[in-house]
């Protein structure tokens, strides 16, 4: 059995394993932090295991392993100088950002196209517009703008409405043409139904006034406007003569639809007569007052009472003779014509 040393020596030093663990803590440290630490935790069990030294030797062994192992340490992140942390915090960012964007897949879809620019031909004649966009290099097609789909059979009697471009499968550039009859409103859609303009109120407005008020509805053409008497024994004097008088009626009727295949009939009378009520009258139709029964009308006969004579006529021969009749020579005797200027 081994002495123990002399009093006041430091044997636990001169024992081969203790002595070893305790100078293998700096030089593993050096080599790798991690078996530096392992070291330390061996040197710690070695110095306190079975070792009769007093306690205060074994802190100050224990605390001296310790500080062996952070002599050899590297300087933490935070003690390296400012640029070099810089420096790899820009690296590692720098990294992130490489894996955060992965490169671009040859599989992925491209984005869609946007479609072809094109000149704005809404208001022009179809047929025109055609021209022009088949002359810019446009694929042309061209459909019914309303809802009525009618087919396009003479484009200079259509408008053009709206107009979509798009590319074929081939890459060509299309441009379609959706269109109306010249003079109808466009719809408000393409597709929709169109706007068409109503008939207004026009009774007892008077011919030219209303007159005005329909060709400004902008569908009825000047030849589809037309006067008529609202009395069936009524006449209308010459064009020109009857601008004053009033509207009593209208076809189509207040409200209706006014397209462009509508003829519009004003249904017109003296002021001085007024209108005739509804449903009155031969076949639906009122006359006015004829005493003589001779077709015209009390208020513009000049003879209300004689049937031989009448406004268009005053001064014929009441019994149809042509005043050619026989008879003396000298004075006309023979002529059946009193109440004339011919007698």
């Amino acid at each position: 059995m081994p002495h123990p040393p002399a009093p006041g020596t430091r044997w636990w030093l001169t024992t081969p394993a203790r002595a070893g663990s305790v100078l293998a803590v700096p030089l593993l440290g050096l080599l790798d932090q991690y078996a530096g630490f392992l070291a330390v935790i061996a040197a710690i069990t070695l110095v306190w295991k079975d070792n009769p030294a007093q306690k205060g030797v074994k802190v100050a062994a224990t605390i001296g392993a310790m500080a062996l192992l952070g002599a050899v340490l590297p300087d933490p992140p935070g003690d390296r100088p400012a640029a070099t942390v810089a420096q790899a915090d820009a690296k590692g960012a720098q990294g992130d950002r490489t894996a955060a964007s992965p490169s671009p897949s040859p599989a992925a879809p491209r984005p869609p196209e946007r479609p072809p620019a094109a000149p704005d031909y809404r208001g022009l004649r179809l047929d025109e517009a055609r021209e022009k966009a088949e002359a810019a290099g446009f694929g042309v097609d061209e459909h019914d703008a309303s809802d009525e789909d009618k087919s396009i059979m003479m484009r200079l009697n259509w408008t053009v409405c709206f107009q979509k471009t798009g590319r074929t499968h081939a890459g060509t550039e299309t441009i379609d043409f959706g269109a109306v009859k010249t003079g109808a409103p466009c719809p408000a859609v393409d597709g929709g139904a169109i706007p068409w303009p109503t008939m207004p109120d026009l009774v007892w407005k008077t011919w030219k006034t209303a007159q005005k008020e329909v060709l400004d509805l902008g569908v009825v053409p000047d030849h589809h406007l037309r006067a008529d008497t609202a009395y069936g024994n009524d006449r209308l004097p010459d064009e020109g003569e009857y601008d004053d008088w009033r509207v009593c009626a209208t076809d189509p009727a207040q409200g209706a639809d006014v397209t462009l295949d509508t003829w519009v009939t004003l249904e017109l009378t003296d002021p001085d007569n007024g209108c005739p009520e509804p449903d009155r009258g031969h076949g639906g139709q009122a006359d006015l007052p004829d005493r003589d029964d001779d077709g015209d009308p009390d208020y513009r006969d000049p003879f209300p009472g004689d049937r031989d004579r009448d406004s268009t006529f005053p001064n014929g021969f009441p019994d149809g003779s042509d005043g050619s009749g026989g008879g003396s020579s000298g004075g006309g005797g023979d002529w059946n014509c009193p109440r004339t200027r011919w007698c």
